[in-house]
């Protein structure tokens, strides 16, 4: 009765491994330039996956043809297309260090910001990804200065620096909201210091004439508010500030300030 038992159980094995083997794909190989093509063809039909799917097969079928170096950046970009971020950075990270002086190199940087870059989160959200973006960003930039890459590049990371701007602003805000004036203040200094060349700055600087107000620190509001009108004399915010203050006269001239202090600095910024 066991024997008659074990020799069912091994059919019922060689079933299933043969329905395994018939389930697998049977590896047919083609030549690069066919597999290559499907490739594109499916990118054509935003069959993105497939697309990746028949690039990756050029470099397991032909590893050190010239069509194998192609398909990896392909991949890569066809990933990118699908949202498959992790993935796409994952084969570029291998590209680079196999191919640090392929012709398209510039690309494989470039793409590889991007896959950052589309992940950026609004600014209520973390910003692990915009730093990361950031820094990819500027690689670019550094690499790559006179390419159209780089050029792309540089104006993504006006934009990012503008968006953790924001971040900043929102934060201060709330702060301001709650009561809390000296974290409030900090954060809009931190915006006025660091993200200079954001669209950001002369609202950050409008928040500080009122914090300091509510302190009642009018000295230092006063100095804000004429580097707000020195740098932006038709802004909104500098008829809120002007306003607020009550129709004083904040002409940034009459305002004596020391070599080398914050104040100058901000009297000194020249934005776009």
């Amino acid at each position: 009765m066991d024997k008659h038992l074990l020799k069912i159980a091994g059919i019922a094995t060689l079933v299933l491994l043969v329905g395994c083997i018939d389930n697998e794909k049977p590896y047919v190989e083609k030549p690069a330039a066919e597999l290559y093509s499907k490739g594109y063809e499916h990118i054509l039909k935003n069959d993105y996956k497939d697309a990746a799917e028949n690039f990756d097969e050029v470099e397991r079928q032909h590893p050190y043809s010239e069509w194998a170096t192609r398909g990896q950046l392909m991949s890569s970009y066809a990933n990118y297309l699908n949202g498959d971020y992790d993935k796409a950075i994952g084969t570029l990270d291998s590209f680079i260090q196999l191919h640090p002086g392929y012709k398209h190199i510039d690309y494989a940087y470039y793409l590889k910001s991007l896959c950052y870059y589309d992940r950026i989160l609004a600014v209520t959200r973390d910003q692990k990804n915009t730093y990361e973006a950031l820094s990819a960003l500027a690689t670019v930039v550094k690499k790559f200065p006179n390419t159209k890459y780089g050029r792309d590049a540089q104006l993504k990371m006006d934009l990012v620096y503008d968006h953790l701007a924001g971040k900043e602003m929102t934060v201060g805000r709330y702060y301001m909201r709650q009561g809390f004036y000296l974290p409030a203040i900090n954060r809009f200094q931190t915006v006025i210091d660091a993200y200079q060349r954001t669209t950001h700055v002369p609202e950050a600087l409008h928040r500080l004439v009122e914090c300091y107000l509510v302190v009642g620190l009018k000295k230092e509001a006063q100095t804000v508010a004429a580097v707000l009108g020195h740098n932006y004399p038709g802004s909104e915010w500098y008829a809120d500030t002007y306003f607020i203050l009550k129709g004083e006269d904040l002409r940034p001239q009459w305002i004596k300030v020391e070599d080398g202090s914050w104040v100058e600095r901000l009297m000194n910024l020249r934005l776009y």
